[in-house]
């Protein structure tokens, strides 16, 4: 006869759970809040985890259904028992009028939304200006942080395999990350430092490593294979075959910031 003690096994099952908790947690999460949409055309509503994001677009002047939606946004959190962090909540003004008239400062839950002229947004710089500088340079100063481990690697002969692993892992990962969305709207000055990073880690390492239009050009074809193969992509629609069926219709603008976005 076996005696197992009936804590350790209160223990394992607790352990069980909790991991299972933390595998289910964003999807339920997801699902608890599914219902938390946008009623009104010219207001989107993004959410990716416990981040919500308002993008209101504002014409003639007319803020009413972008305020309507945020107030609706805090009556919703209110009647699920769920709590707007407004300490870190922020409001960006995108205007590339002249003259920007003033706009009446944001309010929730009578607390007021500071307005700042640039925030990250999953892992992306945005400035008010929708210029690249801000998220380059914080992009720089990160990858010049992660080079001092490499260096010290290098110091204790880590085989040149696993550098690059490391490189791969540790340094492109974050330094180009959202790639596809910042590289073609970035100038060549920015380029240039981005690449001289990469000089930097290929002597450390002895080894070539990938530019930055290469893997921009590849991370673009399987971002692009990956829409095309997705139908309820809302992006699905912006490919359109020529009538031969063979190539994609390229996609037309009429301004040089929107082609360069």
């Amino acid at each position: 006869m076996i005696l197992i003690p009936l804590v350790s096994i209160k223990a394992k099952l607790c352990k069980i759970s909790d991991r299972i908790f933390y595998v289910l947690s964003p999807l339920l999460f997801s699902l608890y809040t599914n219902d938390c949409t946008s009623t009104d055309p010219s207001v989107k509503l993004l959410k990716f985890a416990d981040d919500t994001t308002v993008i209101g677009l504002i014409q003639d002047g007319d803020e009413s259904a972008y305020r309507q939606e945020i107030e609706q946004l805090a009556a919703w959190c209110s009647r699920n028992n769920l709590e707007l962090n407004t300490l870190k909540t922020v409001e960006m003004i995108v205007d590339f009028r002249r003259n920007t008239p003033a706009l009446p400062p944001l309010t929730i839950m009578n607390s007021t939304v500071p307005t700042v002229e640039s925030f990250r947004f999953l892992g992306t710089t945005i400035s008010q200006d929708l210029k690249r500088d801000t998220h380059i340079d914080t992009i720089i100063k990160k990858a010049q942080q992660r080079l001092y481990f490499l260096r010290q690697l290098r110091k204790f002969n880590l085989p040149q395999e696993l550098l690059i692993q490391f490189y791969s892992a540790v340094i492109e990962s974050v330094r180009f990350m959202s790639i596809t969305v910042w590289f073609c709207s970035a100038t060549k000055s920015d380029i240039r430092r981005l690449q001289r990073t990469v000089r930097t880690a290929e002597r450390i390492i002895g080894a070539p490593l990938p530019t930055l239009q290469e893997l921009y050009t590849s991370r673009v074809r399987k971002r692009a294979l990956k829409i095309t193969l997705d139908p309820s992509h809302p992006g699905h629609i912006l490919f359109d075959l020529l009538p031969s069926g063979r190539r994609h219709r390229a996609t037309t603008t009429r301004t040089a910031r929107h082609k360069n976005l």
